[in-house]
């Protein structure tokens, strides 16, 4: 029997859906109501404010955007370039999904630039995540100098993801993942 999703989990749907596609700024909360079918009351019980929507949609991406490295361990655990060669393919293909509109948590940063928004944590807190995962991984692989590599890497990654959503008609992820992977190439010998 499938479950039935909560009053919550609709809220984050719709929430999920309307933020991703127009931004967060652009939908307000009597709209995700609205598409999420439930009470204002019920909406209210489950997220006191907007923010709070707004941290729970991105640690929802936070989680999905960390399998990968997941993945890539339980794929590759004694292969460390392996595994970074497999997260340039996953990061890659994020950004050919039909209806690609950037990173989440860097559309977060531009339209809530202030440091003290809610926001502003789990954004940082997923940067230094990714950061972190790849220079633990460049580490592991032998990089002559694993924190210019996860540097770097980081650097490419958010411009790719900004190219992609600028891009859209030519972008070409083959570009992303060719860069990536002669930065790989130059560390690891």
């Amino acid at each position: 029997m499938e479950k039935k999703e909560t009053a919550k989990e609709r809220i984050l749907r719709a929430a999920t859906d309307l933020f991703y596609r127009e931004g967060v700024r652009a939908v307000g909360i009597d709209r995700i109501i609205e598409e999420s079918g439930v009470a204002k009351a019920s909406f209210y019980r489950n997220f006191a404010t907007k923010d709070d929507l707004v941290v729970a949609y991105l640690e929802q991406f936070y989680h999905l955007f960390m399998k990968p490295f997941v993945e890539a361990g339980e794929r590759y655990p004694e292969a460390p370039v392996e595994q970074l060669h497999y997260l340039v393919e996953c990061l890659g293909a994020r950004m050919e999904k039909p209806g690609y509109r950037g990173c989440p948590f860097l559309n977060a940063a531009v339209e809530f630039p202030d440091n003290s928004h809610p926001s502003h944590e789990p954004v940082v807190m997923y940067h230094r995540e990714m950061r972190h995962n790849l220079l633990q991984i460049a580490e592991r692989a032998g990089a002559r100098e694993p924190e210019t590599l996860s540097a770097q890497f980081m650097m490419l990654f958010n411009g790719a993801l900004m190219s992609a959503y600028l891009e859209r008609d030519s972008y070409n992820p083959d570009h992303f993942r060719s860069a990536a992977k002669l930065l790989i190439k130059q560390q690891i010998s």
